[in-house]
């Protein structure tokens, strides 16, 4: 599969390419809008990971890949910046968050159902080490019904691998957020529809490791993410789909976007002062996170 990288806003997308490699792509080219990084940037890094082209456009790039896969820092522009490739028939990888509000939720979600190859989502998703215990037996482990998680950084741009966390812990399914307060960091109460509760710490702050405590009705886990592995796990997951090898994606989209609705409900719970907010009462009109002043703080952090 030829890929095609639109963006390298982020921090990993040399990291991913290396990974893609070994799984068989080839990365042809990258186009950047330079919403992070100056043009001499982009080239020197494609001169340094041995990428043979850097286009102009979207629309010059788009002939020539299968898969677009987009580190592109403001998410809210995740949709217009994949909309080409969508409607030229190929392939999209949309780097963490995947989206920011409801409308473009809504938009993926009629993607998914024109039949558009389209998915993502943190590399929490699929860590190994959630994997591993949940392949363990349940008659030894237990069923989980209440988990801990969590992360530092900031509250989406990297909160959202808590959820995503969490959600790979517990599985679909999640009804409600409710903002309990904060005590260094901002915590939360997720309720699942069958009674499951997961709580997460998020919020700005030191860098903390991703990890995550099940507690099931014979023990207690506690699971600390191994970083080294966190990309080939979610690269070996979604490229087969991507590419056509195999016809269904690892999670459905309704699936992929709950760690964002969560996070997006669990805005508006402390927006509200602490009220549970449904998951389904989520509103068009909710601004959401804001990717644009995410990117600004990005930007000026890295040249200021």
């Amino acid at each position: 599969m030829r890929i095609g990288l639109v963006d390298v806003d982020t921090s990993h997308p040399q990291n991913w390419i290396s990974i893609e490699r070994e799984l068989g792509h080839e990365v042809v080219g990258i186009c950047d809008a330079g919403d992070v990084h100056p043009p001499e940037y982009v080239r020197d890094f494609a001169a340094q990971q041995d990428v043979p082209k850097v286009y102009e456009s979207l629309h010059e790039m788009v002939g020539d890949v299968d898969c677009a896969i987009l580190h592109t820092c403001d998410w809210d522009k995740h949709i217009e910046r994949a909309r080409p490739f969508i409607e030229a028939g190929k392939s999209v990888l949309l780097d963490k968050p995947v989206v920011g509000n409801l409308a473009d939720v809504q938009q993926l979600l009629d993607w998914e159902a024109a039949g558009r190859r389209v998915t993502g989502g943190s590399s929490l998703r699929f860590a190994v080490e959630v994997r591993s215990y949940l392949d363990e037996s349940v008659d030894e482990r237990g069923t989980v019904h209440t988990a801990f998680a969590g992360c530092g950084t900031d509250e989406y741009n990297y909160g959202i691998h808590a959820y995503s966390l969490i959600s790979a812990l517990m599985g679909p399914g999640i009804r409600s957020v409710r903002y309990l307060g904060a005590s260094g960091l901002k915590h939360l109460q997720v309720s699942w529809a069958d009674g499951r509760l997961g709580y997460l710490a998020i919020g700005d702050g030191a860098w903390l490791p991703f990890h995550i405590t099940a507690i099931t009705d014979k023990g207690v886990r506690q699971i600390i993410c191994d970083t080294k592995t966190l990309y080939g796990s979610l690269l070996a997951a979604v490229l087969p789909y991507l590419a056509g090898e195999v016809e269904e994606p690892p999670l459905t989209m309704a699936t992929l976007l709950e760690p964002e609705m969560a996070a997006m409900a669990a805005r508006q719970s402390w927006l509200r002062g602490g009220a549970e907010v449904f998951l389904g009462d989520l509103s068009l009109e909710d601004e959401g996170y804001d990717g644009e002043v995410f990117t600004w703080g990005y930007r000026r952090a890295k040249y200021p």
